[in-house]
Protein backbone atom coordinates (compact mmCIF):
# COMPACT_ATOMS: atom_id res chain seq x y z
CA UNK A 1 0.00 0.00 0.00
CA UNK A 2 1.28 3.44 -1.31
CA UNK A 3 -0.70 5.46 0.83
CA UNK A 4 -1.69 5.15 4.04
CA UNK A 5 -4.08 7.88 6.32
CA UNK A 6 -4.31 8.15 10.38
CA UNK A 7 -6.48 10.23 12.70
CA UNK A 8 -4.62 12.20 15.38
CA UNK A 9 -5.72 15.52 16.87
CA UNK A 10 -3.73 19.24 16.66
CA UNK A 11 -3.93 21.50 20.26
CA UNK A 12 -5.47 25.04 19.54
CA UNK A 13 -6.36 25.77 23.55
CA UNK A 14 -9.07 24.09 24.44
CA UNK A 15 -9.84 22.59 21.28
CA UNK A 16 -8.46 19.63 19.53
CA UNK A 17 -9.19 19.41 15.96
CA UNK A 18 -9.27 16.32 13.84
CA UNK A 19 -5.89 16.10 11.95
CA UNK A 20 -5.19 13.46 9.24
CA UNK A 21 -1.34 12.10 8.64
CA UNK A 22 -1.54 11.10 5.04
CA UNK A 23 1.54 9.61 3.78
CA UNK A 24 2.34 9.34 0.32
CA UNK A 25 5.20 6.81 -1.09
CA UNK A 26 5.70 7.51 -4.53
CA UNK A 27 8.65 7.47 -7.25
CA UNK A 28 11.21 10.02 -7.37
CA UNK A 29 14.40 11.50 -5.95
CA UNK A 30 14.67 9.53 -2.04
CA UNK A 31 13.80 12.27 0.50
CA UNK A 32 10.74 12.78 2.92
CA UNK A 33 8.88 16.30 2.29
CA UNK A 34 6.55 17.50 4.82
CA UNK A 35 3.75 19.67 4.43
CA UNK A 36 0.60 21.19 6.11
CA UNK A 37 1.33 24.28 7.93
CA UNK A 38 3.98 22.58 10.48
CA UNK A 39 5.71 24.37 12.72
CA UNK A 40 9.35 23.83 13.69
CA UNK A 41 8.86 21.28 16.22
CA UNK A 42 6.75 19.17 13.91
CA UNK A 43 9.39 19.93 10.91
CA UNK A 44 11.87 18.31 13.28
CA UNK A 45 9.80 15.20 13.81
CA UNK A 46 10.92 14.00 10.17
CA UNK A 47 14.56 13.18 11.95
CA UNK A 48 12.99 11.45 14.70
CA UNK A 49 10.53 9.48 13.23
CA UNK A 50 13.16 8.34 10.62
CA UNK A 51 15.56 7.26 13.93
CA UNK A 52 13.00 6.07 15.94
CA UNK A 53 12.09 3.58 13.17
CA UNK A 54 15.46 2.21 12.50
CA UNK A 55 16.65 1.64 15.68
CA UNK A 56 13.16 -0.15 16.76
CA UNK A 57 14.35 -2.39 13.75
CA UNK A 58 12.18 -1.01 11.32
CA UNK A 59 12.77 -0.63 7.87
CA UNK A 60 12.53 2.68 6.13
CA UNK A 61 11.49 3.59 3.01
CA UNK A 62 14.95 5.23 1.87
CA UNK A 63 14.74 4.37 -1.45
CA UNK A 64 10.77 6.61 -2.08
CA UNK A 65 9.91 9.51 -2.26
CA UNK A 66 7.88 10.27 1.17
CA UNK A 67 5.16 12.83 1.14
CA UNK A 68 3.55 14.04 4.72
CA UNK A 69 0.58 15.59 4.52
CA UNK A 70 -1.57 16.94 8.00
CA UNK A 71 -4.53 18.50 6.90
CA UNK A 72 -6.22 20.21 7.33
CA UNK A 73 -3.78 22.45 5.78
CA UNK A 74 -4.80 25.77 7.08
CA UNK A 75 -4.70 24.33 10.41
CA UNK A 76 -1.50 25.24 12.23
CA UNK A 77 0.21 22.47 13.99
CA UNK A 78 2.42 22.61 17.10
CA UNK A 79 4.52 20.10 19.14
CA UNK A 80 5.82 16.42 18.69
CA UNK A 81 2.53 14.95 19.16
CA UNK A 82 2.18 14.15 15.60
CA UNK A 83 5.50 11.57 15.70
CA UNK A 84 3.53 8.73 16.61
CA UNK A 85 0.87 8.96 14.08
CA UNK A 86 3.69 10.08 11.22
CA UNK A 87 5.50 6.72 12.04
CA UNK A 88 2.66 4.57 12.06
CA UNK A 89 1.70 6.25 8.54
CA UNK A 90 5.09 5.14 7.23
CA UNK A 91 4.76 1.57 8.22
CA UNK A 92 1.06 1.30 7.18
CA UNK A 93 2.62 2.83 3.89
CA UNK A 94 5.67 0.71 3.11
CA UNK A 95 3.22 -2.67 3.88
CA UNK A 96 5.04 -3.01 7.00
CA UNK A 97 1.08 -3.02 8.82
CA UNK A 98 -2.10 -3.75 7.75
CA UNK A 99 -4.13 -0.77 5.76
CA UNK A 100 -7.10 -1.81 8.60
CA UNK A 101 -4.61 -1.96 11.54
CA UNK A 102 -5.96 2.00 12.42
CA UNK A 103 -9.51 1.85 11.74
CA UNK A 104 -11.62 3.60 14.88
CA UNK A 105 -8.03 4.79 16.31
CA UNK A 106 -6.54 7.54 17.19
CA UNK A 107 -3.07 7.91 17.87
CA UNK A 108 -0.81 10.62 19.99
CA UNK A 109 2.54 10.81 20.99
CA UNK A 110 5.99 12.59 20.88
CA UNK A 111 8.93 9.75 19.78
CA UNK A 112 12.45 9.54 21.04
CA UNK A 113 15.07 8.56 18.85
CA UNK A 114 15.40 4.97 20.04
CA UNK A 115 11.74 4.33 19.33
CA UNK A 116 10.32 5.28 23.00
CA UNK A 117 7.31 7.22 23.29
CA UNK A 118 7.43 10.57 25.36
CA UNK A 119 4.60 12.55 27.09
CA UNK A 120 3.23 15.72 25.49
CA UNK A 121 0.92 18.49 27.36
CA UNK A 122 -3.15 19.11 26.30
CA UNK A 123 -3.76 15.47 26.25
CA UNK A 124 -6.98 15.92 28.49
CA UNK A 125 -9.10 18.02 25.34
CA UNK A 126 -7.77 15.73 23.10
CA UNK A 127 -8.97 12.39 25.22
CA UNK A 128 -12.50 14.07 25.55
CA UNK A 129 -12.61 14.43 21.63
CA UNK A 130 -11.63 11.20 20.87
CA UNK A 131 -14.21 10.08 23.53
CA UNK A 132 -16.89 12.05 21.47
CA UNK A 133 -15.81 10.78 18.49
CA UNK A 134 -16.31 7.18 19.42
CA UNK A 135 -12.88 6.23 19.27
CA UNK A 136 -9.83 4.40 20.88
CA UNK A 137 -6.89 6.44 21.63
CA UNK A 138 -3.27 5.08 21.81
CA UNK A 139 -0.98 7.66 23.62
CA UNK A 140 2.48 7.52 26.01
CA UNK A 141 1.85 5.74 28.90
CA UNK A 142 2.58 8.48 31.48
CA UNK A 143 -0.65 10.20 29.74
CA UNK A 144 -3.09 7.62 30.48
CA UNK A 145 -3.83 8.70 33.75
CA UNK A 146 -5.33 12.13 32.60
CA UNK A 147 -6.62 10.59 28.66
CA UNK A 148 -8.97 8.13 31.52
CA UNK A 149 -9.84 11.58 32.91
CA UNK A 150 -12.19 11.67 29.91
CA UNK A 151 -14.38 8.69 31.31
CA UNK A 152 -16.21 6.74 28.46
CA UNK A 153 -12.91 6.61 26.69
CA UNK A 154 -10.45 3.33 25.91
CA UNK A 155 -7.30 4.16 26.23
CA UNK A 156 -4.24 2.21 25.06
CA UNK A 157 -1.21 3.16 27.42
CA UNK A 158 2.34 2.29 25.21
CA UNK A 159 5.93 2.92 26.37
CA UNK A 160 7.51 1.75 22.79
CA UNK A 161 6.55 2.28 19.29
CA UNK A 162 7.13 -1.55 19.10
CA UNK A 163 4.06 -2.12 21.58
CA UNK A 164 1.92 -0.38 19.91
CA UNK A 165 3.11 -2.36 16.79
CA UNK A 166 2.27 -5.24 18.22
CA UNK A 167 -0.74 -4.69 19.42
CA UNK A 168 -2.05 -3.75 15.87
CA UNK A 169 -0.53 -6.75 14.46
CA UNK A 170 -2.71 -8.75 16.65
CA UNK A 171 0.50 -10.02 18.22
CA UNK A 172 0.58 -8.90 22.03
CA UNK A 173 -2.84 -6.72 22.56
CA UNK A 174 -2.71 -3.60 24.58
CA UNK A 175 -5.19 -3.63 27.85
CA UNK A 176 -7.58 -0.65 28.35
CA UNK A 177 -6.22 1.66 31.02
CA UNK A 178 -8.19 2.46 34.14
CA UNK A 179 -7.29 5.02 36.71
CA UNK A 180 -5.42 3.24 39.47
CA UNK A 181 -7.06 5.33 42.11
CA UNK A 182 -10.07 7.77 41.50
CA UNK A 183 -8.65 11.05 41.78
CA UNK A 184 -8.07 12.74 45.14
CA UNK A 185 -10.37 14.19 47.12
CA UNK A 186 -10.81 18.37 47.61
CA UNK A 187 -8.41 19.26 50.57
CA UNK A 188 -9.07 22.13 51.79
CA UNK A 189 -6.42 24.22 53.50
CA UNK A 190 -7.12 26.81 56.16
CA UNK A 191 -10.75 27.42 57.64
CA UNK A 192 -12.63 30.52 58.25
CA UNK A 193 -13.00 29.78 62.22
CA UNK A 194 -9.00 30.97 62.29
CA UNK A 195 -9.64 34.30 61.39
CA UNK A 196 -10.05 36.86 64.32
CA UNK A 197 -12.31 39.54 64.12
CA UNK A 198 -13.06 41.31 61.17
CA UNK A 199 -17.45 40.44 61.13
CA UNK A 200 -17.79 42.89 58.37
CA UNK A 201 -15.08 41.66 56.08
CA UNK A 202 -16.39 37.77 56.80
CA UNK A 203 -19.80 38.64 55.89
CA UNK A 204 -18.48 40.58 52.44
CA UNK A 205 -16.53 36.90 52.08
CA UNK A 206 -19.86 34.84 52.58
CA UNK A 207 -21.73 37.34 50.17
CA UNK A 208 -18.73 36.98 47.48
CA UNK A 209 -19.14 33.26 47.51
CA UNK A 210 -23.37 33.16 48.07
CA UNK A 211 -23.44 35.20 44.27
CA UNK A 212 -19.98 35.08 42.92
CA UNK A 213 -19.18 38.63 43.55
CA UNK A 214 -15.96 40.23 43.06
CA UNK A 215 -14.64 41.43 46.15
CA UNK A 216 -12.02 44.26 47.37
CA UNK A 217 -10.47 44.62 50.76
CA UNK A 218 -8.90 47.60 51.54
CA UNK A 219 -6.89 48.19 54.62
CA UNK A 220 -3.51 48.45 56.52
CA UNK A 221 -1.03 46.05 56.38
CA UNK A 222 -0.90 43.03 58.81
CA UNK A 223 -4.91 43.26 59.17
CA UNK A 224 -5.47 39.87 57.32
CA UNK A 225 -6.63 40.49 53.99
CA UNK A 226 -4.35 37.59 51.84
CA UNK A 227 -5.97 35.13 55.24
CA UNK A 228 -9.21 36.64 54.53
CA UNK A 229 -8.85 35.79 50.58
CA UNK A 230 -7.22 32.62 51.18
CA UNK A 231 -10.31 31.31 52.60
CA UNK A 232 -12.62 32.01 49.91
CA UNK A 233 -12.15 28.68 48.20
CA UNK A 234 -13.22 26.91 51.68
CA UNK A 235 -16.53 28.19 51.55
CA UNK A 236 -17.05 27.93 47.70
CA UNK A 237 -19.17 24.94 46.66
CA UNK A 238 -17.29 21.92 45.44
CA UNK A 239 -17.09 21.77 41.81
CA UNK A 240 -19.35 19.65 39.64
CA UNK A 241 -17.55 16.31 37.51
CA UNK A 242 -18.15 18.89 34.12
CA UNK A 243 -16.65 21.94 36.25
CA UNK A 244 -13.81 19.76 37.14
CA UNK A 245 -13.22 18.69 33.81
CA UNK A 246 -12.82 22.20 32.57
CA UNK A 247 -10.52 23.17 35.06
CA UNK A 248 -8.41 20.21 34.59
CA UNK A 249 -8.52 20.31 31.03
CA UNK A 250 -7.26 24.24 30.74
CA UNK A 251 -4.07 22.92 33.20
CA UNK A 252 -3.51 20.25 30.97
CA UNK A 253 -2.85 22.79 28.32
CA UNK A 254 -0.60 24.61 30.13
CA UNK A 255 1.08 21.65 31.57
CA UNK A 256 0.62 21.45 34.60
CA UNK A 257 -0.18 18.42 37.02
CA UNK A 258 -3.63 17.40 37.50
CA UNK A 259 -3.87 15.01 40.38
CA UNK A 260 -3.13 17.30 43.29
CA UNK A 261 -5.45 19.50 41.93
CA UNK A 262 -8.55 17.71 40.84
CA UNK A 263 -11.91 18.85 41.65
CA UNK A 264 -10.54 21.60 43.97
CA UNK A 265 -11.14 25.42 43.20
CA UNK A 266 -8.32 27.31 41.40
CA UNK A 267 -6.59 29.99 43.80
CA UNK A 268 -4.37 32.12 41.66
CA UNK A 269 -2.26 34.28 43.16
CA UNK A 270 0.11 36.31 40.61
CA UNK A 271 2.76 38.72 41.75
CA UNK A 272 1.51 42.71 40.74
CA UNK A 273 4.89 42.21 38.24
CA UNK A 274 3.16 39.93 35.81
CA UNK A 275 2.28 41.35 32.63
CA UNK A 276 -0.81 41.38 30.77
CA UNK A 277 -0.20 38.50 28.53
CA UNK A 278 0.99 36.22 31.70
CA UNK A 279 -2.63 37.59 33.31
CA UNK A 280 -4.96 36.77 30.22
CA UNK A 281 -2.97 34.92 27.87
CA UNK A 282 -1.32 35.49 25.32
CA UNK A 283 1.84 34.76 23.21
CA UNK A 284 2.54 33.90 19.50
CA UNK A 285 0.86 30.64 19.78
CA UNK A 286 -1.37 31.70 22.22
CA UNK A 287 -2.28 29.76 26.13
CA UNK A 288 -4.20 30.47 28.41
CA UNK A 289 -3.20 32.81 31.61
CA UNK A 290 -3.93 33.27 35.12
CA UNK A 291 -7.63 34.75 34.98
CA UNK A 292 -8.31 30.73 32.65
CA UNK A 293 -6.33 29.25 35.27
CA UNK A 294 -8.10 30.05 37.78
CA UNK A 295 -11.51 29.26 35.80
CA UNK A 296 -14.25 28.58 37.89
CA UNK A 297 -12.29 29.46 41.19
CA UNK A 298 -10.46 32.62 42.84
CA UNK A 299 -7.54 35.22 41.05
CA UNK A 300 -6.20 36.95 43.88
CA UNK A 301 -4.49 40.06 43.28
CA UNK A 302 -2.78 41.52 46.39
CA UNK A 303 -1.44 44.58 46.28
CA UNK A 304 -3.83 45.72 43.49
CA UNK A 305 -2.60 49.67 42.60
CA UNK A 306 1.40 48.22 42.53
CA UNK A 307 0.10 46.29 39.29
CA UNK A 308 0.40 47.86 36.00
CA UNK A 309 -2.68 49.97 34.93
CA UNK A 310 -2.40 48.50 31.56
CA UNK A 311 -2.75 45.30 33.08
CA UNK A 312 -5.44 45.61 35.25
CA UNK A 313 -7.36 47.25 32.62
CA UNK A 314 -7.14 44.06 30.14
CA UNK A 315 -9.08 41.96 32.83
CA UNK A 316 -12.38 44.33 32.84
CA UNK A 317 -14.17 42.36 29.38
CA UNK A 318 -13.33 39.04 31.19
CA UNK A 319 -14.44 40.08 34.11
CA UNK A 320 -18.18 40.98 32.39
CA UNK A 321 -18.19 38.14 29.75
CA UNK A 322 -16.52 35.05 31.61
CA UNK A 323 -13.94 34.74 28.56
CA UNK A 324 -11.07 35.82 27.06
CA UNK A 325 -10.98 36.32 22.60
CA UNK A 326 -7.57 36.41 21.84
CA UNK A 327 -6.86 37.46 18.33
CA UNK A 328 -3.51 37.40 16.41
CA UNK A 329 -2.89 37.73 12.56
CA UNK A 330 -3.31 34.30 11.46
CA UNK A 331 -5.16 32.88 14.65
CA UNK A 332 -7.17 33.02 17.48
CA UNK A 333 -8.45 31.33 20.65
CA UNK A 334 -10.77 31.57 23.00
CA UNK A 335 -10.54 30.53 26.77
CA UNK A 336 -13.09 30.41 29.63
CA UNK A 337 -12.46 33.09 32.67
CA UNK A 338 -15.21 32.35 34.55
CA UNK A 339 -13.46 33.62 37.64
CA UNK A 340 -13.45 35.31 40.89
CA UNK A 341 -11.62 38.23 41.70
CA UNK A 342 -10.24 39.04 45.30
CA UNK A 343 -8.04 42.11 45.92
CA UNK A 344 -6.13 43.87 48.66
CA UNK A 345 -4.58 47.06 48.70
CA UNK A 346 -3.51 49.79 51.49
CA UNK A 347 -5.49 52.46 51.31
CA UNK A 348 -2.42 54.39 50.82
CA UNK A 349 1.13 54.06 49.64
CA UNK A 350 2.85 53.58 53.22
CA UNK A 351 -0.41 51.97 53.86
CA UNK A 352 -1.40 53.48 57.54
CA UNK A 353 -3.98 55.97 56.17
CA UNK A 354 -6.90 55.63 59.50
CA UNK A 355 -4.04 52.80 61.50
CA UNK A 356 -4.70 53.75 64.70
CA UNK A 357 -1.11 51.99 65.51
CA UNK A 358 0.95 54.33 63.23
CA UNK A 359 0.53 58.00 61.58
CA UNK A 360 0.24 57.82 58.09
CA UNK A 361 3.36 59.92 56.35
CA UNK A 362 1.92 60.41 52.97
CA UNK A 363 0.74 63.77 51.43
CA UNK A 364 -2.80 64.29 50.33
CA UNK A 365 -1.43 64.20 46.55
CA UNK A 366 0.54 60.82 47.13
CA UNK A 367 -2.31 59.28 48.77
CA UNK A 368 -5.23 60.79 45.45
CA UNK A 369 -1.98 59.51 43.08
CA UNK A 370 -2.20 56.19 44.51
CA UNK A 371 -5.96 55.49 44.85
CA UNK A 372 -6.17 57.08 41.30
CA UNK A 373 -4.07 54.01 39.41
CA UNK A 374 -7.31 52.25 40.03
CA UNK A 375 -9.42 53.41 37.17
CA UNK A 376 -13.28 53.92 38.07
CA UNK A 377 -14.70 51.07 35.55
CA UNK A 378 -12.44 48.39 36.89
CA UNK A 379 -13.94 49.55 40.21
CA UNK A 380 -17.26 49.70 39.29
CA UNK A 381 -16.72 46.10 38.30
CA UNK A 382 -15.92 45.02 41.75
CA UNK A 383 -19.16 44.43 43.64
CA UNK A 384 -18.11 44.57 47.00
CA UNK A 385 -15.56 46.95 48.53
CA UNK A 386 -15.13 46.95 52.13
CA UNK A 387 -12.21 48.07 54.72
CA UNK A 388 -10.34 45.66 57.03
CA UNK A 389 -9.23 47.41 60.32
CA UNK A 390 -6.38 46.77 62.46
CA UNK A 391 -7.76 44.65 65.36
CA UNK A 392 -7.89 45.52 68.80
CA UNK A 393 -5.30 43.55 70.94
CA UNK A 394 -7.31 42.52 73.02
CA UNK A 395 -9.30 40.84 69.91
CA UNK A 396 -6.08 39.61 68.68
CA UNK A 397 -5.30 37.61 71.43
CA UNK A 398 -8.81 36.32 71.85
CA UNK A 399 -9.44 32.74 72.23
CA UNK A 400 -12.93 32.87 70.76
CA UNK A 401 -13.07 31.51 67.13
CA UNK A 402 -15.83 32.15 64.58
CA UNK A 403 -18.07 30.43 62.43
CA UNK A 404 -15.88 27.42 60.23
CA UNK A 405 -15.65 27.12 56.60
CA UNK A 406 -18.35 24.37 56.59
CA UNK A 407 -20.41 25.94 58.39
CA UNK A 408 -20.43 29.22 56.42
CA UNK A 409 -20.46 26.56 52.85
CA UNK A 410 -23.82 25.39 53.57
CA UNK A 411 -25.26 28.44 53.60
CA UNK A 412 -23.27 29.82 50.25
CA UNK A 413 -24.97 26.10 49.06
CA UNK A 414 -28.71 27.15 50.32
CA UNK A 415 -28.37 30.60 48.48
CA UNK A 416 -26.93 29.65 45.18
CA UNK A 417 -29.77 26.38 44.82
CA UNK A 418 -32.34 29.83 44.64
CA UNK A 419 -29.95 31.23 42.25
CA UNK A 420 -29.81 28.35 40.17
CA UNK A 421 -33.56 28.06 40.01
CA UNK A 422 -33.64 31.61 38.03
CA UNK A 423 -31.15 30.28 36.07
CA UNK A 424 -27.94 31.73 36.61
CA UNK A 425 -25.77 33.45 39.73
CA UNK A 426 -26.48 36.83 41.10
CA UNK A 427 -23.42 37.86 39.33
CA UNK A 428 -24.04 37.05 36.06
CA UNK A 429 -27.42 37.49 35.85
CA UNK A 430 -28.91 39.04 32.86
CA UNK A 431 -30.52 42.54 33.07
CA UNK A 432 -33.84 41.52 32.57
CA UNK A 433 -33.81 38.65 34.89
CA UNK A 434 -32.53 41.22 37.99
CA UNK A 435 -34.95 43.77 37.64
CA UNK A 436 -37.59 41.16 37.88
CA UNK A 437 -36.23 39.30 40.54
CA UNK A 438 -35.61 42.75 42.23
CA UNK A 439 -39.48 43.72 42.70
CA UNK A 440 -39.04 46.87 44.53
CA UNK A 441 -41.68 48.85 45.97
CA UNK A 442 -42.07 52.32 44.52
CA UNK A 443 -40.98 53.72 48.63
CA UNK A 444 -37.80 51.80 47.91
CA UNK A 445 -37.04 52.66 44.22
CA UNK A 446 -37.48 56.62 44.87
CA UNK A 447 -35.17 55.87 47.98
CA UNK A 448 -32.27 54.20 45.84
CA UNK A 449 -32.93 56.63 42.77
CA UNK A 450 -32.16 59.38 45.85
CA UNK A 451 -29.23 57.44 47.25
CA UNK A 452 -27.66 56.43 43.41
CA UNK A 453 -27.47 60.49 42.45
CA UNK A 454 -25.78 61.64 45.88
CA UNK A 455 -22.74 59.35 45.60
CA UNK A 456 -23.36 59.83 41.81
CA UNK A 457 -22.68 55.98 40.87
CA UNK A 458 -22.87 54.63 37.70
CA UNK A 459 -25.43 52.79 35.75
CA UNK A 460 -23.26 49.47 36.21
CA UNK A 461 -22.82 50.46 39.69
CA UNK A 462 -27.01 50.72 40.34
CA UNK A 463 -26.53 47.24 38.66
CA UNK A 464 -23.99 45.67 40.70
CA UNK A 465 -25.97 46.90 44.03
CA UNK A 466 -29.01 45.10 43.25
CA UNK A 467 -27.35 41.85 42.70
CA UNK A 468 -25.77 42.28 45.47
CA UNK A 469 -28.80 43.02 47.59
CA UNK A 470 -30.58 40.05 45.41
CA UNK A 471 -27.81 37.80 47.15
CA UNK A 472 -28.22 39.61 50.82
CA UNK A 473 -31.99 38.32 50.09
CA UNK A 474 -31.13 35.18 49.02
CA UNK A 475 -28.85 34.34 51.56
CA UNK A 476 -31.67 35.47 54.03
CA UNK A 477 -34.61 33.46 52.61
CA UNK A 478 -36.55 35.88 51.17
CA UNK A 479 -38.59 36.38 47.85
CA UNK A 480 -36.82 39.53 47.13
CA UNK A 481 -34.67 42.03 48.11
CA UNK A 482 -36.04 45.06 50.87
CA UNK A 483 -34.70 48.35 52.06
CA UNK A 484 -32.72 46.80 54.44
CA UNK A 485 -30.70 44.12 51.73
CA UNK A 486 -30.46 48.03 49.36
CA UNK A 487 -28.78 49.78 52.50
CA UNK A 488 -26.41 47.25 53.18
CA UNK A 489 -25.14 46.34 49.42
CA UNK A 490 -24.78 49.95 49.29
CA UNK A 491 -22.80 49.88 52.23
CA UNK A 492 -20.04 48.08 50.17
CA UNK A 493 -19.27 50.47 47.65
CA UNK A 494 -16.85 51.97 50.24
CA UNK A 495 -14.26 52.74 47.63
CA UNK A 496 -17.27 54.98 45.73
CA UNK A 497 -18.33 56.72 48.65
CA UNK A 498 -14.64 58.08 49.68
CA UNK A 499 -14.22 58.93 46.05
CA UNK A 500 -17.30 61.45 46.48
CA UNK A 501 -16.46 62.36 49.63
Amino acid sequence: MMLAIVATRAGLGLEAPEVLVEVHLANGLPGMTLVGLPEAAVKESRERVRSALVNAGFDFPNTRRIVLNLAPADLPKVGGRFDLPIALGILVASGQLPGDALDGIESVGELALDGRLRPISGVLPLALAARRAGRKLIVPRECADEAALAGDLQVLPADHLLEVVAHLLGQTPIAAHQLEAPPLSPVIEGDLAEVRGQHQARRALEIAAAGGHNLLFSGPPGTGKTMLASRLPGILPPLTEDEALEVAAIRSVCGLPLSEQWGRRPFRAPHHTASAVALVGGGSWPRPGEISLAHQGVLFLDELPEFSRHVLEVMREPMESGRIHIARANHERKFPARFQLVAAMNPCPCGHLGDPRQACQCTAAQIQRYQSRLSGPLLDRIDLQVEVPALPPEQLTSRETGESSAEVRERVMAARERQYARGALNAYLGSRELEAACALSTADRAWLAGVLERLRLSARAYHRVLRVALTLADLAGKPQPERGELMEAIGYRQLDRQRQG
